[in-house]
């Protein structure tokens, strides 16, 4: 970071010079580049200075209601008699049994694990 020093009336400021260089030409923003996927922008703004790029003074919050997240199919083998008493227990609570299971899995995630031990999460 490079730094500039000014005195006026014998107080020292000090201000980046990337601060005044705004200043001088607000409008002065790099222009964000193009992306072939999603992996190589990730990889871009993972080093990347956004201030470079985007002005976030005048940025504005939104809230984006429809936003889910992103969910992946897995093919999960369980014994029979254990997916029936998901079953049951979900039938108890009247919600899915998958939903269930999520449930479940969120709330041992959730516990974490702490420094040294062995990351499981189904014991046999």
């Amino acid at each position: 970071m490079i730094l500039c020093l000014t005195v006026i009336n014998n107080l020292i400021a000090t201000r980046r010079i990337a601060e005044i260089t705004r200043r001088l030409n607000p409008n002065m923003k790099k222009k964000i580049p193009k992306f072939k996927s999603e992996d190589k922008e990730r990889e871009f703004w993972a080093t990347a200075d956004s201030t470079e790029y985007i002005d976030w003074e005048k940025a504005k919050r939104t809230v984006l209601p429809n936003l889910k997240p992103s969910l992946k199919k897995i093919s999960l083998r369980l014994p029979e008699l254990m997916i029936e008493e998901l079953k049951v227990l979900a039938n108890k609570r009247d919600i899915p049994y998958q939903s269930l299971m999520k449930m479940f899995l969120a709330e041992r995630k959730a516990k974490g694990d702490g420094v040294g031990k062995a990351k499981t999460y189904i014991s046999l």
